[in-house]
């Protein structure tokens, strides 16, 4: 027997309440990215051991998130992302009483294995209550969670950090998780939601690999641009502080009012790109061809990069970055979607999970040779090289020839 049909409004509701989940774990994790410049102060870090710092959450991220999508899988959306939420934000929370680098190394891997669940719940989360044609635009919203904790981040750690110091603005972005806890619960209240949410999305028969998802071919090509993106998007969200500091010598009280700019343009990107692509489903009927010239677009917006340099002022360098971040959210909001309209439904979250592996195995990499270039070869060289590497894994993907769509719709919302 098949679940009961959600109302339009009540499976968006759901959505969009699964998408701040994702703006609670990146109001954690970015609070030391924004708190950079104080906290490599006080704790004595050069900017390559700062990059290592970065590479320990994505590292710990990248082993845990496959996992963690396979074992939402199994224990449903709603409950999984209930348990993630409490112990993530009890991780972040311990942050406010690091005495040196290695605690925090260690803090930093607890956080990346803790969050893992958020992307592949979220994600599982818009695929079974949304209808196929809303998709796009639901996985654009969903990237929005991300930026949306981003930019609350900034002003409020700023401000944290000019009245109680440092050490309380990490916790008091900790604290973001419990608001998030009573929402989330509402939304899943109603017996048709926890049907969806709840039921295991495999039978024991059905369970795939992961080593065979990973050779599926929806799932390379996808990597192909999540693996071209994520340096630059990692640049954008845990060096822009530094490069303010580096190249106007910002006081960290008057960062905040710059680095909201950024996530807001992302979002924007993001939900633009997924409602166009959403459009452009309607219009053809729900035929699944490769969204092309959308991809195209949002490549050209995540190039601008490559200007940051040229810029003479604070608000110019944060406009570009924000270009170059609605980019990397259009790239991130199309590929995701399209990618998981192609593969096995059962095994949607364990896909998702790899996508967010391949994006931490990219941060892993790319974080100390940030580190190192700064050091060495300046910002310039820095976001240059990040520009043009942007295009390889691009021209793959518009290049490669995709797999049919599996065609599992989700019942009709109402």
């Amino acid at each position: 027997m098949s679940p009961p049909a959600l109302t339009r409004r009540q499976a968006w509701f759901v959505a969009l309440v699964a998408t701040l989940t994702m703006a609670v774990s990146y109001a954690d994790r970015q609070a030391l990215a924004v708190l950079a410049p104080t906290v490599t102060r006080a704790l004595a870090m050069s900017e390559q051991t700062y990059g290592w710092l970065l590479s320990a959450f994505s590292l710990a991220y990248m082993l845990g998130a496959p996992l963690a999508g396979r074992w939402i899988d199994r224990v449903g959306a709603r409950r999984g992302l209930v348990a993630s939420v409490l112990i993530w934000s009890a991780v972040a929370a311990l942050h406010a009483l690091v005495p040196g680098v290695a605690v925090l190394f260690v803090l930093r891997i607890a956080l990346g294995l803790a969050e893992s669940p958020s992307f592949p719940g979220a994600a599982q989360t818009v695929q079974r209550v949304l209808p196929i044609a809303d998709r796009p635009r639901g996985f654009g919203v969903l990237f929005v969670g991300s930026s949306l904790g981003a930019m609350v981040v900034p002003p409020l750690t700023s401000w944290l950090t000019a009245h109680f110091g440092f050490r309380m603005a990490l916790l008091g972005t900790a604290l973001i998780g419990l608001s998030w806890l009573p929402l989330w619960l509402r939304a899943t209240r109603p017996d048709a939601v926890r049907d969806l949410l709840d039921r295991p999305a495999e039978a024991p028969r059905q369970v795939t690999p992961l080593t065979t998802l990973l050779r599926h071919r929806a799932v390379l090509r996808g990597l192909c641009v999540i693996l071209a993106a994520s340096p630059m998007m990692s640049y954008a969200l845990n060096w822009s502080s530094k490069y303010l500091v580096a190249a106007f010598a910002l006081p960290q009280r008057d960062i905040g009012r710059f680095l909201w700019l950024p996530p807001l343009l992302y979002d924007l990107g993001s939900i633009g790109f997924g409602h166009f692509a959403s459009r452009r489903l309607l219009r053809a009927g729900g035929e699944l061809s490769p969204p092309r010239l959308l991809l195209g677009c949002a490549l050209l917006l995540a190039l601008t990069v490559m200007l940051l340099p040229l810029a003479p002022n604070p608000w110019l360098s944060v406009v570009l970055i924000g270009l170059a971040m609605a980019g990397g959210g259009g790239l991130f909001a199309l590929v995701t979607a399209d990618m998981l309209a192609r593969v096995p439904q059962h095994a949607v979250s364990a896909v998702s999970g790899l996508s967010a592996a391949g994006q931490s195995v990219a941060y892993i990499i790319a974080s100390p040779l940030i580190g190192w270039g700064i050091e060495h070869v300046t910002h310039t060289g820095v976001v240059r090289g990040l520009g043009l590497w942007l295009l390889p894994g691009c021209i793959a993907w518009l290049l490669w020839k995709p797999p049919a769509p599996v065609r599992a719709e989700p019942p009709a919302c109402a």
